[in-house]
């Protein structure tokens, strides 16, 4: 039988909230400095949107995971008008909108399935999606290598919750035996 969901209290919300908007502002701070060709710093930052999401989806359920996206969304947003490009503050607000709305239904519809299911085709198919329309909106009509960052970046979001449930995985079997 799945575990009650529980309202967060203030202050849990209040740091879900602070810290979804920190990593949307400073990925969309980072992304404007290149690593390389195939990678900008935000491509490194901007997964643990997806990570804040989940955690809050996990304990308190999708409505409060959405509340968490909102608030955040606005303050990133919010700042990233004056701090970063309008170009990217509107594309980061479009794309973030779009892939943590899918990113939280996928993950409540596969919640009470295998531990390890949820997270990672949740974040698989809101990672695709963010990258498709991030990189498109922001990037377009540049002469910026937009589209192997997005390639890059993608690459990262994909590659990092793979890595990060191997972890789980390996401490897991690693108490049981």
């Amino acid at each position: 039988m799945p575990a009650a969901l529980t309202l967060p209290t203030r202050a849990q919300f209040a740091a879900a909230a602070l810290a979804m908007a920190a990593v949307v502002l400073a990925s969309n701070i980072l992304v404007q400095f290149p690593i390389n060709d195939w990678l900008t710093w935000g491509a490194i930052t901007y997964p643990v949107a997806f990570l804040v999401s989940e955690l809050v989806n996990r304990a308190h359920g999708p409505q409060q995971a959405r509340r968490v996206a909102w608030v955040g969304f606005a303050v990133a947003v919010g700042a990233s008008l004056v701090l970063a490009p309008a170009r990217i503050a509107i594309a980061s607000g479009t794309a973030f909108l779009l892939s943590q709305w899918l990113d939280i239904a996928v993950f409540d519809r596969l919640r009470h399935g295998t531990w390890w299911r949820a997270p990672l085709v949740a974040t698989l198919l809101a990672a695709v999606l963010d990258t498709a329309v991030f990189w498109s909106v922001a990037f377009a009509g540049s002469n910026d290598p937009w589209v192997t960052w997005a390639l890059g970046d993608l690459g990262v979001a994909l590659l990092l919750p793979f890595r990060l449930l191997v972890g789980r995985g390996a401490a897991l079997s690693n108490r049981s035996g």
